[in-house]
């Protein structure tokens, strides 16, 4: 099993982290086997698994589920549960309580989504010894402050906040940051000034590491394919393709023939 500190190492020998998200077990077996280093059990399920218009509405009973599922299926891997919206953002001890559930179900550490107001949460969470991966940019669970999917940290001013709250969640305790649709030199800057991986979402190349959404990259989300993403497959076309070749021979007495039945 992959830990924090072998993560924390490959940015020290200059490795790329490669991560992905899961939310099943089919899924996270072929990631691990593949050799993943970080799976991500993402609240992006309520878009891509639920059909949410938002990440807000998936509940930490919903998160604790898939995290189950992925954990069950992992041998090497790294996982990291998302924790969603209001499972942290209440009290320290809410925090404490609900990243503590995510660990007793299998998860390596938590993820959770913020600068300077969770500094003093991701703090208590470490001190206890639980693994908090940061997430500045465009945090989703704060869609409705930024008013859309926009670009993060444009600006000096912008971008000198986000470079001062990676600075403290790395002083926190923080064993990583994911960096979501922001400006690459920005990226570039706050990866070169902070000791911990960053792993990059829509921030360019120069971020220690990668995360995509699965369903994005394998073409299997349609419903909008943001400008970062690139499809490495067209998986829903193909299972369109084996579903309309099994409606017909279902309806043309074809399947099941000899071969798939029994004597």
């Amino acid at each position: 099993m992959k830990t924090v500190d072998a993560v924390i190492a490959k940015k020290k020998a200059g490795e790329k982290i490669v991560s992905l998200t899961a939310y099943d077990f089919i899924s996270a077996r072929i990631l691990d086997e593949v050799g993943i280093d970080i799976i991500l059990v993402g609240d992006s399920a309520a878009n891509v698994f639920a059909g949410e218009k938002t990440t807000l509405p998936i509940t930490m009973e919903e998160m604790l589920y898939h995290t189950k599922v992925v954990a069950r299926a992992v041998k090497n891997s790294l996982v990291i549960a998302d924790m969603p919206f209001l499972s942290y953002q209440v009290s320290v001890e809410t925090a404490v309580y609900n990243a503590g559930r995510f660990l007793q179900v299998g998860a390596c550490g938590v993820k959770l989504e913020g600068g300077k107001p969770m500094a003093q949460t991701v703090k208590r969470l470490v001190d206890l010894g639980i693994p908090v991966m940061g997430h500045l940019g465009l945090t989703p669970q704060s869609i409705h402050k930024f008013g859309g999917y926009k670009t993060q940290g444009v600006g000096e001013e912008a971008g000198a906040r986000m470079l001062e709250d990676a600075k403290l969640l790395e002083s926190a305790g923080c064993f990583s940051i994911v960096l979501e649709k922001i400006p690459r030199e920005l990226a570039r800057r706050i990866t070169g000034a902070i000791n911990i991986p960053t792993i990059g979402i829509g921030a360019g190349p120069y971020c220690d590491g990668q995360v995509l959404v699965l369903h994005d990259m394998l073409g299997l989300f349609e419903e909008f394919t943001p400008r970062f993403v690139k499809r490495y497959a067209s998986l829903s076309e193909e299972m369109r393709n084996a579903v309309k070749q099994y409606k017909k021979e279902v309806e043309g007495g074809i399947f099941p023939d000899e071969e798939h039945s029994f004597d």
